[in-house]
């Protein structure tokens, strides 16, 4: 059994989860998400918690069985507490910058950057070299972050870019001098 699957996922306070057919519908404080689910995953709702089961041991069923558990939890997770990624950049003359809902970046090209956000995701920049991505649905904010992050990937020589906040940049050596040059 899939140690993940077989969690049952807790439905907090304020959070109605509604099944109708495959479709899943969750609505809490932050908003309502639906997710379509297999059809052969089985949704048993009792009380306050919500279990997924699998019909068979099939390798098809079993993967199935942990994506499913995992997509409706974030969809509870979500709704009550919503998702955010935050970016960080490195380069003389880089920044970032709100423009009422947009982003506006400036990352060295000959005009400045202007990304506008998907539907339900908010930017929130604290610091010129700071981005956060907000929102409720996990797999849009991760979007977001990654076209935020695709328009000026850090490179590996000097760390310049925009780079998650976890993430760590590989640096290389630059050019060795030829010795004895004159």
């Amino acid at each position: 059994m899939s140690r993940i699957g077989r969690k049952p996922i807790v439905i907090p306070q304020g959070v109605q989860l509604e099944i109708t057919g495959n479709t899943v519908t969750v609505k809490g404080p932050k908003g309502e998400l639906v997710q379509d689910v297999h059809p052969d995953m089985k949704l048993v709702k009792e009380e306050n918690q919500l279990t997924v089961e699998r019909p068979s041991d099939e390798k098809r069923h079993r993967s199935l069985h942990g994506l499913t558990r995992t997509l409706i939890a974030n969809m509870v997770q979500g709704v009550t507490e919503g998702f955010s990624k935050a970016l960080d950049i490195n380069g003389v003359g880089y920044r970032a910058a709100k423009q009422g809902n947009n982003l506006l970046l400036t990352m060295g090209y000959s005009h400045p950057v202007e990304l506008k956000p998907l539907a339900g995701i908010e930017f929130e920049v604290p610091a010129a070299n700071r981005i956060i991505v907000k929102g409720m649905d996990k797999q849009a904010v991760g979007q977001m972050a990654a076209q935020v992050r695709s328009v000026r990937e850090p490179e590996p020589y000097k760390g310049k870019g925009i780079k998650y906040e976890t993430e760590v940049i590989r640096r290389k050596a630059g050019k060795a001098g030829k010795a004895g040059k004159k």
